[in-house]
């Protein structure tokens, strides 16, 4: 399970941003995750709830994840088309002159926290 080792690296940099800019607590990070990205979404939830408990600033911190739509260009004929339905191959003219345009993403996108005291700033 690759997906524990993403989110021990997410979070070591979700810590390091709380450490940073002074936090006190992190609530929420949000993840653009590619569909294509080898990412499978329940098992990056289910390890970053057991990892998080081993975090700085994270330990409370829910977990958003916006799923990023594989899409792919091909040279061929210039349109794109959904990546999962389709692979490589073109469905419009049938060439494989392709390359993904995205969906393959595991970005963090926010980061909410508190500063202060409990009813701080987020």
């Amino acid at each position: 399970m690759h997906e524990l080792g993403i989110v021990v690296k997410v979070l070591d940099q979700v810590d390091e941003v709380a450490a940073e800019y002074k936090a006190q607590k992190i609530l929420k990070v949000t993840m653009e995750v590619g569909e294509v990205s080898t990412i499978v979404p329940d098992l990056f939830t289910d390890a970053f709830d057991w990892a998080k408990k081993k975090t700085r600033f994270a330990q409370e911190a829910e977990l958003e994840m916006i799923i990023i739509e594989g899409r792919t260009y091909c040279e061929g004929c210039g349109e794109t088309y959904r990546t999962t339905e389709h692979g490589k191959k073109c469905p419009y003219c049938g060439s494989r002159e392709t390359y993904l345009l995205t969906g393959d993403q595991v970005i963090i996108k926010n980061i909410a926290a508190v500063f202060g005291d409990e009813d701080g700033e987020t």
